[in-house]
């Protein structure tokens, strides 16, 4: 949490410095308070750098295939000249995700998890997939996941702006 906290607070400040007056002061406070709430419920004082990266990549202003390809990246496994994206991968991959639903009472079950991960995987003889399959799945948009594109959707049309009048 420690180093969380630190990390939060450096990528915070340049924030601050690239769009003065829009980042609120106590955003790491805040953010790292959310991120324990996720995945430190017990309060041990420990979260996986890996699930907080996935839930700040889930909650970025990115657009999507930026996200999904930060996913692979954070949780592909190298092999030579490619890497791969296991089951057991994805499934960590899902149950972190599902953590941020979960925190307003959207929560999932594992069998939603064990659904998304034989649905992506449908056809696959290989033990692993490549990213282009993975992205391939994801723009399908998983039932597991939903949420994801939704979020994004709702807070691109907040930057919409028509040039039409109302009577």
């Amino acid at each position: 949490v420690q180093q969380i906290s630190g990390m939060l607070t450096k990528m915070f400040e340049r924030a601050r410095l690239e769009k003065p007056g829009q980042v609120d002061p106590r955003a790491a406070e805040f953010t790292l308070s959310l991120l324990a709430a996720m995945y430190d419920r017990s309060g041990t004082g420990y979260i996986k750098t890996k699930s907080a990266a996935a839930a700040l990549i889930a909650l970025s202003g990115d657009i999507l295939l930026a996200k999904y390809r930060a996913f692979f990246q954070l949780y592909a496994v190298p092999d030579g000249k490619e890497a791969f994206i296991t089951r057991s991968a994805l499934r960590s991959l899902l149950t972190d995700l599902n953590q941020i639903p979960a925190i307003v009472g959207e929560s999932c079950t594992l069998s939603c998890v064990e659904i998304a991960t034989h649905s992506c995987f449908h056809g696959v003889l290989n033990s692993a997939i490549v990213e282009e399959k993975f992205l391939s799945w994801l723009r399908s948009e998983p039932a597991v996941l939903l949420w994801l594109p939704t979020c994004y959707r709702l807070s691109a049309t907040e930057m919409v702006s028509h040039q039409a009048r109302c009577r």
